[in-house]
């Protein structure tokens, strides 16, 4: 995938998501400012002003939808999908564009979004992005601070909802969340985008060891951070909800399947039944995303049917109170 360099769309690799023994790394995002629940914010919280920009094949985009739908945000901030296309320059909106808010522009790709934001950046441009439609700029394009905006800022406008932050844990999420991170997250990038054997080597053993820990803490308590839903719960999920369909496949993740985890399969199931979110996890869609001739580890374009995985079957997480 290309890039911008110098508010210019380039395919070549400038920005490098490799390291010199071939493991891939994922590069820091750019626009990191906040909304906040005050008139005097250069972001306030308004109803109607901000937009989100995501694509179903994203994990990383997908906790942003989700925290969309948790914090009941769907009718204050509009949610637009993108994909990849052969021959595109990035994500796209397809052939018909797309009009900016705020702005009389039509644009076909995200990157022209960046463009109007900042004529000159220099990134590579990925979803979660986090317009607003009064200044016409980005907001935000880093999913894990999406999601703490999402968490806290529109309280008075939505009214009451759960915290998935609560102070009383929050080094306890800190802590889970970098596990998580590299044992997950990168490491499921890893076994699919690294280009050595040693490196993809290196991430599969992390990624099964990870999930064999994930696993035995499951045993002894409902969520990761105790006995209550909190953010490293769904910055986890979008992983798990993938795993079997995705990963085991076409991220060479083949040691084990989910399904073989007594505990996390359970739990998995219990926070796909969350209301709300089976209607933000279209996986049929994100299985076409990942195995398009586009997609990110370079399918032919031929989407496995399997496996099987029913995320509506019962789950035995009321055992653990």
């Amino acid at each position: 995938m290309g890039q911008l360099v110098d508010g210019k769309w380039t395919e070549a690799n400038v920005l490098t998501n490799h390291d010199a023994t071939g493991m891939y790394y994922k590069r820091p995002s750019v626009f990191r400012d906040r909304i906040e629940a005050v008139p005097s914010a250069k972001y306030p919280a308004e109803s109607g002003r901000y937009h989100l920009y995501c694509a179903v094949a994203c994990p990383w985009a997908h906790r942003a939808v989700l925290f969309r739908v948790l914090k009941r945000l769907e009718p204050h901030i509009r949610l637009w999908n993108t994909f990849q296309e052969v021959g595109g320059q990035g994500w796209s909106f397809g052939p018909e564009g797309h009009t900016v808010p705020g702005t009389d522009q039509h644009v076909r790709y995200l990157h022209e979004i960046y463009q109007i934001a900042d004529p000159g950046c220099t990134t590579r441009v990925t979803v979660p992005t986090l317009w607003d439609a009064k200044s016409k700029r980005i907001v935000n394009n880093e999913s894990s601070e999406i999601i703490r905006i999402f968490n806290d800022a529109f309280a008075g406008i939505t009214g009451p909802t759960h915290d998935y932050y609560p102070e009383r844990l929050r080094s306890e999420i800190d802590a889970m969340n970098a596990l998580v991170l590299k044992g997950i997250n990168n490491a499921v990038n890893g076994c699919g985008y690294s280009i050595s054997q040693e490196a993809y080597d290196q991430s599969v053993k992390v990624l099964f060891g990870t999930l064999d820990d994930l696993d035995a803490r499951l045993s002894r308590q409902r969520y990761l951070c105790g006995a209550t839903q909190t953010e490293a719960d769904w910055r986890l999920f979008p992983s798990l909800v993938r795993f079997d369909a995705i990963y085991y496949v076409g991220y060479k993740c083949n040691l084990r399947r989910l399904e073989e985890y007594p505990n996390l399969s359970n739990y998995l199931r219990e926070l796909y039944q969350t209301p709300g979110i089976a209607d933000a996890c279209d996986i049929a869609t994100m299985k076409r995303g990942v195995y398009s001739k586009a997609g990110p580890v370079g399918g032919n374009g031929i989407v496995p049917i399997g496996p099987v995985v029913d995320h509506t079957l019962p789950h035995d997480r009321n055992r653990l109170g």
